[in-house]
């Protein structure tokens, strides 16, 4: 388990171990998630832009806009 010292700005270093977990470099950003029972869940922020590409599937044409509508519209009837 590891841990650091909260400086009196409110500061504290990464020990190596987290770092490397999270494979964070210098100007990385991080996620702080508050969970219900009080824990922290910490995180390495990702861009939007690291999101593009993630929901194509090879092999798989585009679905257009109008066929989605109609999978929503089946889905809400319980088709």
């Amino acid at each position: 388990m590891s841990e650091s010292t909260v400086t009196i700005k409110g500061q504290t270093t990464l020990p190596r171990a987290v770092r490397q977990v999270l494979d964070l470099g210098p100007g990385d950003r991080l996620r702080y998630v508050i969970l219900d029972d009080g824990q922290v869940r910490l995180m390495r922020a990702q861009p939007v832009a690291a999101l593009a590409g993630i929901l194509r599937h090879e092999g798989r044409r585009p679905v257009s806009l109008d066929e989605m509508e109609a999978a929503i519209a089946g889905g809400a009837q319980g088709e």
